[in-house]
């Protein structure tokens, strides 16, 4: 079965954005990206929300088209273009089809382990909100988590409040880059078991 594997990057303080969504912090460089292309070309899709996908497919669909962009640049638009994706949004409005894309209204437990049970590779989710939902519904099976060295001090966090309680990890890789970005692989114990219910608003 596939796994739901989350894959976000944060600030040495928790937080995933800074204030206006402010995500200039963020320190991509070739080695980095390098790495995040090989790790989401092996997904079997992508799963995120409306704010998430639309940062995405404002820039991606023809990044690769600039002479200029750097060759990591050029591959991951590639990767995005191809990769199904799944965004959970009750306001998303698109053609059937654009980029790939499938827009489903709710997080239903049910129909996300339907989608588990496809064949194919893992599959990646992005985007705090609907994030934070898979989370409370016990639905993600990993966690890719990139540590940047920087201290926001404010902003919004990964893991909110009130989201899934008693979750046991597994690390299973860690790796620090040149730039000094952290990432932090978790799994589920093997356990832990999922529960929760329920619907996204």
């Amino acid at each position: 079965m596939r796994k739901i594997v989350l894959m976000m990057s944060v600030s040495l303080d928790g937080y995933f954005e800074g204030p206006g969504h402010d995500i200039s912090w963020h320190r991509v460089d070739d080695e980095l990206h390098r790495h995040l292309n090989d790790t989401v070309r092996r997904f079997g899709g992508l799963l995120s929300g409306r704010r998430t996908y639309e940062l995405m497919a404002g820039y991606w669909p023809t990044a690769d088209a600039d002479p200029d962009a750097p060759a990591a640049i050029v591959e991951f638009a590639g990767i995005w273009r191809e990769m199904p994706k799944v965004v959970y949004s009750r306001t998303v409005e698109m053609e059937k089809g654009e980029w790939n894309t499938v827009v489903v209204r709710e997080v239903v437990p049910g129909e996300v382990r339907v989608l588990k049970e496809r064949a194919g590779g893992d599959l990646g989710l992005g985007g705090a909100e609907v994030a934070a939902e898979f989370m409370r519904l016990g639905l993600v099976d990993e966690y890719r988590v990139y540590v940047h060295p920087v201290l926001l001090g404010q902003g919004r966090r990964l893991f909110p409040e009130g989201g899934e309680i008693g979750a046991v990890l597994r690390l299973v890789e860690s790796r620090t880059f040149g730039n000094g970005v952290v990432l932090l692989h978790y799994e589920r114990h093997a356990s832990d078991l999922h529960g929760g219910s329920g619907a996204r608003s």
